[in-house]
């Protein structure tokens, strides 16, 4: 089986929301994204250098309990020490925190909006760094130390100016109903590359050898159904090929198992076995 472009990356992922009065402020303030554009009820953030989350407001939008959907969303920051000014920033911003993690590949902070949509931010150690067994990626939840982490302020300017630039949407992990026939559809069709499996009920699948771009998980319900039309939580999150004809490539393996999809403006719209929303595209500088 063909796999995909290795250099396939995870895009903005979009998001309903309740009410932008409390949105809007919560990410720019308290986790340091910028805001690029608004109109009406429609609002774009990321960096200077890219777009990361677009959130659409609903009034009284919630989220529901055990469907399928987001499970968080990542961004990954460029290193240790943008990952301990952020830490710093959210300690002083006072924002609710949902507990830490040294994964072995990298080292995470977990948190959730005011909707409840699950947010991680995190850092890679250098790839040579990822502990390796048998042959495949090993990854870890081990505490984070937290100590060593803001010791990286240490002789550093403390002040805040949001996420680094090169912030990036690291991976994206998702509610699912079923892991064996998300990953039919996510690496048997689309391409990624299976990594790991965490027990029966979660696998982490990627391209290019990456730890994970992508995380499936049931701990929502085996079976989970997808979340009514009008719920705060995800809408869609974009899959970025470097080229047109990678894009190509795997068009032509959705064509070839039977795989519903739109053309529209941006790329090729469709839907996982779980109904969550994905759109691919070609990457633009």
């Amino acid at each position: 089986m063909e796999a995909i472009h290795p250099k396939t990356q995870i895009g903005l992922v979009s998001l309903t929301v309740a009410d932008f009065d409390r949105s809007l402020p919560y990410y720019t303030h308290n986790i340091g994204l910028k805001l690029l554009s608004r109109d009406d009820n429609v609002a774009v953030l990321g960096t200077a250098e890219r777009p990361l989350l677009e959130l659409v407001e609903k009034p009284g939008a919630t989220l529901p309990r055990g469907k399928t959907g987001l499970y968080h969303f990542a961004l990954l920051v460029p290193s240790r020490l943008e990952l301990a000014r952020t830490f710093k920033n959210l300690v002083d911003t006072e924002t609710p925190l949902g507990g830490f993690s040294d994964h072995s590949v990298s080292e995470a902070i977990y948190l959730s909006d005011p909707d409840g949509n699950g947010i991680e931010i995190y850092r890679d150690r250098q790839r040579e760094e990822w502990p390796v067994q048998n042959g495949r990626l090993q990854m870890n939840t081990l505490p984070l130390d937290l100590q060593s982490l803001i010791g990286e302020l240490n002789g550093q300017s403390r002040e805040w100016h949001g996420l680094h630039d090169g912030t990036k949407m690291g991976h994206i992990h998702l509610h699912i109903r079923d892991v064996d026939e998300a990953e039919g559809f996510y690496c048997d069709i689309l391409g990624f590359e299976r990594i790991m499996r965490y027990g029966p009920s979660a696998g982490f699948i990627s391209a290019g050898g990456y730890h994970h771009h992508i995380g499936l998980n049931t701990w929502a319900g085996q079976g989970a159904p997808p979340p009514p039309n009008g719920s705060a939580g995800l809408r869609y999150f974009q899959i970025l090929l470097p080229s047109q004809e990678a894009l190509t490539a795997v068009e032509e393996k959705l064509k070839a198992n039977n795989v519903s999809y739109e053309h529209t403006e941006d790329g090729l719209a469709l839907q996982d076995p779980s109904k969550n929303n994905l759109l691919l595209k070609v990457q633009t500088a």
